[in-house]
């Protein structure tokens, strides 16, 4: 071969019980049903070393293949904290940022534009908006790109 990858989509029946069962393993890992790979691997009936061999060449077709992100522009308050809560929030709605702008403060206003995944936020993204603005130190939000 070239070194290139190939990919397959693969009917889940026809694969093998080892691979099935590190798939389970990182349903288990992601939702946080369990905290290790140790808890994940025994819970799915696999050994660790099963887990470490596929986990990084098997994913569900919807993981592979999706991916939704979203653009806010956000007015924040020039305070210690502000852009720490507007992260944590992000993360507490199991959003991921991807990136981040911020302009330099002008009459304690900042200007912040995030690059946020949101395919696990399980909220609308008007109602993301909506709880992102009642954040104390948040003067405004408004989604600029989505796709």
């Amino acid at each position: 071969m070239d070194g290139s990858e190939e990919f397959y989509l693969i009917k889940e029946e026809i694969l093998p019980d080892s691979i099935r069962r590190t798939l389970k393993a990182k349903k288990y890992l992601e939702s946080g049903r369990v905290k290790t790979v140790n808890e994940a691997a025994e819970k799915a009936g696999i050994s660790r070393s099963v887990y470490y061999k596929y986990k990084d060449k098997i994913f569900p077709f919807n993981a592979a293949t999706y991916q939704k992100v979203i653009t806010v522009s956000l007015i924040l308050e020039h305070r210690p904290g502000v852009l720490s809560k507007v992260l944590q929030f992000v993360a507490a709605m199991k959003g991921n940022v991807i990136t981040i702008n911020q302009s330099i403060p002008l009459q304690g206003l900042a200007n912040v534009v995030l690059s946020i995944d949101s395919a696990r936020i399980t909220v609308k993204t008007t109602e993301f908006i909506d709880r992102l603005v009642k954040i104390n130190g948040v003067q405004r939000a408004v989604v600029v790109g989505e796709g």
